[in-house]
């Protein structure tokens, strides 16, 4: 009896081995045939890609051979005037340059205070801005007079 426990466990064993080695091979032969399919269509690919660039070198010929047919040479004699000196860039003015460097200080100094460092620099450069702008305004009024 302890041998045909022994045969039936042998029988058992050598039947999944084989099992486990014919499901490898069938494995195999599908990855080698896909890699092989995906060389196919990348070649395929290239041959497309060659046939339009060939096709754009013969229109690019065809049309530099028409040019060189209708070429017609102009030439135009104009004197030439002095050239007008660049136009001086405007400056800015001093609200400008109030509301450009309180925004910026009000909102370094809003994101260094507030807790939520986001809204402190938005809001602290609305701040900012607006007494820059009022300062320098301020500047160009006592400027004018």
């Amino acid at each position: 009896m302890k041998y045909i426990y022994v045969l039936l466990a042998s029988l058992m064993i050598v039947s999944c081995k084989k099992a486990e080695t014919s499901g490898v091979i069938n494995d195999s032969q599908a990855s080698v045939d896909s890699i092989k399919q995906a060389s196919i269509d990348s070649m395929k690919m290239e041959m497309v890609k060659q046939k339009a660039i060939d096709s754009m070198k013969i229109e690019m010929a065809k049309q530099e051979a028409a040019s060189k047919e209708k070429q017609v040479v102009v030439v135009n004699k104009t004197t030439a005037a002095p050239a007008a000196a660049p136009a001086e860039k405007k400056k800015w003015s001093n609200t400008a340059k109030g509301a450009v460097i309180g925004a910026g200080v009000g909102a370094a100094t809003g994101a260094i205070i507030s807790k939520k460092k986001g809204e402190g620099a938005i809001i602290g450069g609305l701040a900012g801005a607006g007494v820059g702008a009022g300062t320098g305004a301020i500047i160009d009024s006592k400027k004018k007079e």
